[in-house]
C-alpha cells in the first residue's frame, strides 16, 4: 500500500522535530567513513566489468521534482494493436562489492527513510544520485525488463537481461512530453482494467500538503495526475512479472499481505462516516477505494486513512516449494518488490533473482546465502521508517491544531477512545475515554502539543 505522502511548506518551521522524529526512530545521520570511501572508490572506477549490450532507445524518468535517485528509466513503442514497454532499473549489484562496508550498512538501513524536509538514503549520494543513478545523459548498467504486451495490456512475453542504457531526459509529472503521455496512458488505462478486473485496491493517495499562512497552518491536498498511476502501473506490472519468474524458478522473496481485519475495515468505515463520504453497505473494500476522488478533500482523507488498512504486509523468502501464502492482498496477485534498488535494499537481490531465472541459470550463491536475513533487515528499516512517518502525522495534526484550543468540533469516534475531526481531517484522543467506536459526537480541544506532538480532546 502507498504511504501518506505528505509536504510541509515551509519544512524548516517545524525542522526541530523532524530531526527530534529521524532521532528518536534511530535513523542514521551519516554514513560511516569506510562506506563513503568504499562508494567515493565505486564511483570514481565506476561499474563493474560485465558484458552488456547497450540498448540506444530514449529512454526517459519519470520522478518527482528535484529527484535525484533514479531507479527507472521507461521506453514505450506499439506493437501492432499492443505494446513494447523497456523498464530499465538501476543495476545496483554493479557498484555493491558483496560483504564489504557498504554492502553491510545497506542491510543496516534496509530504506531510504523520507520526512518532508529531507531523507536518510539507502546507499551514499554519490552513487543513489551520482554514478548508480539513471540520469540523463549518461550511459548507465541497468536491469532492462522488456514486456510485449497484447491488446489488453497483459504481458505476452517477459525478457529480463543486463544492459547499458541511457536516459535522454528526466521529466515530472507534469511535464512528460505528450508523445511520451499518450503511449503510457494506453498501456496505464489497460493495466489498471486488468487491476480492476482482478479486485486489486487502486489508491491514488494525494500528497496532503500543510501550508503555514500567517501565523497557522492550513491543510489541502494536491490531486495525483494520470501520469502518475500510469507510470505506477507499469511498476506494478514489472513487480508481478517478476514474482511469477521467481516462483517459477523455485527461489526468490515476494512482497506479501494479508487481507485487511473487519475491526480494521470497520474502523474506517466510521472515518468516512466522520469525514461525510458515503460507504453503501455491500460495496467491497476495493470498489469502495476505487471510487473515491482524490479532488475532494473529504475522499482525499479517507484515502490517507486507507493506506493503514490491509493487513501486515512483509517478505516472503522461498528456496524451493513455494511459499503457502504468496498472494499480496491489496496487489490481488503475486507480487514482488523489484523496482526501487537505490531505495530499497531487497530489490537488489530481486533482481538478481529474476536475472537467473529469465536465463534459466540457477540462482547465484551469494544471493541465495543473502535471501533469509532479508525480510529481518526489511522490517528494521521499514519499521524506522513507520516511525518516522507516524511522527510526522502526529507533529503536522498537532501543529494545524495549535492555538484552538478551547474550540468545538464535529467528530466520530472511530476507535475506543480516538475520534476524527470531520474538519480539518485530523484526529485525537478523548481524554475521558468517550462513547463507544461509530457514535458522533461534540468534543472540545483541551490541547495541541507541537513539541509532544499530541492532540487531546474532551466531549462537549
Amino acid at each position: 500500500m502507498p504511504s501518506r505522502r505528505i509536504r510541509v511548506v515551509p519544512a524548516g518551521a517545524l525542522r526541530a522535530g523532524f530531526e527530534a522524529i529521524r532521532a528518536e526512530a534511530g535513523v542514521p545521520e551519516r554514513f560511516p567513513a569506510a562506506v563513503e570511501a568504499e562508494a567515493e572508490a565505486t564511483a570514481a572506477g565506476g561499474a563493474s566489468d560485465r558484458d552488456r549490450e547497450r540498448v540506444d532507445v530514449p529512454f526517459v524518468t519519470i520522478d518527482p521534482p528535484g529527484s535525484r535517485d533514479l531507479d527507472q528509466a521507461l521506453h514505450i513503442e506499439r506493437r501492432g494493436d499492443g505494446h513494447r514497454v523497456r523498464y530499465a532499473i538501476a543495476d545496483v549489484s554493479a557498484f555493491v562489492a558483496r560483504g564489504g562496508a557498504l554492502d553491510r550498512d545497506t542491510h543496516d538501513r534496509g530504506v531510504t527513510v523520507y520526512a518532508p524536509d529531507e531523507k536518510a538514503p539507502l546507499h551514499p549520494p554519490v552513487l543513489s544520485e551520482g554514478a548508480a543513478s539513471l540520469l540523463p545523459g549518461a550511459w548507465r548498467p541497468a536491469v532492462l525488463w522488456t514486456f510485449d504486451l497484447d491488446t489488453t495490456g497483459a504481458p505476452a512475453a517477459v525478457d529480463v537481461r543486463r544492459a547499458e542504457v541511457r536516459s535522454t531526459a528526466q521529466h515530472t509529472y507534469e511535464d512528460v512530453p505528450p508523445e511520451v503521455a499518450a503511449l503510457l496512458a494506453e498501456v496505464g488505462e489497460r493495466r489498471l482494467a486488468l487491476e480492476r478486473d482482478r479486485g486489486g485496491v487502486r489508491l491514488a493517495v494525494p500528497e496532503q500538503e500543510v501550508v503555514k499562512e500567517d501565523a497557522s497552518w492550513t491543510v489541502r491536498y494536491r490531486v495525483p495526475l494520470a501520469t502518475e498511476e500510469h507510470n505506477a502501473q507499469i511498476s506494478l506490472l514489472t513487480g508481478m512479472a517478476a514474482a511469477k519468474l521467481m516462483l517459477h524458478a523455485g527461489t526468490g522473496i515476494l512482497r506479501t499481505q494479508a487481507p485487511p481485519s473487519e475491526r480494521g475495515l470497520a474502523r474506517l468505515r466510521r472515518q468516512a462516516v466522520a469525514l461525510g463520504v458515503d460507504w453503501p453497505d455491500g460495496l467491497p473494500y476495493p470498489d469502495f477505494v476505487r471510487g473515491l476522488d482524490p479532488a475532494v478533500a473529504a475522499d482525499a482523507a479517507v484515502m490517507h486513512e486507507a493506506t493503514g488498512v490491509g493487513g501486515a504486509a512483509g517478505y516472503t523468502v522461498f528456496d524451493g516449494a513455494p511459499p503457502a501464502a504468496a498472494g499480496h492482498f491489496a496487489v490481488a496477485a503475486d507480487y514482488a518488490h523489484a523496482t526501487a534498488p537505490l531505495r530499497r535494499l531487497q530489490d537488489r537481490f530481486v533482481s538478481e533473482c529474476c536475472l537467473a531465472a529469465c536465463a534459466g541459470d540457477p540462482v547465484p550463491d551469494w544471493v541465495r546465502a543473502a535471501l533469509p536475513d532479508l525480510p529481518k533487515a526489511m522490517s528494521a528499516g521499514n519499521h524506522r521508517a513507520g516511525q518516522v512517518e507516524r511522527g510526522v502525522v502526529d507533529l503536522v495534526e498537532a501543529a494545524v491544531l495549535a492555538g484552538r484550543e478551547g474550540e468545538r468540533f464535529d467528530a466520530v469516534v472511530v476507535d475506543e477512545g480516538l475520534v476524527q475531526l470531520r474538519e480539518p481531517a485530523v484526529r485525537g484522543r478523548l481524554e475521558d475515554g468517550g462513547p463507544p467506536p461509530g457514535r458522533a459526537v461534540t468534543v472540545r480541544l483541551e490541547t495541541a502539543d507541537v513539541r509532544a506532538r499530541t492532540v487531546a480532546f474532551t466531549a462537549a
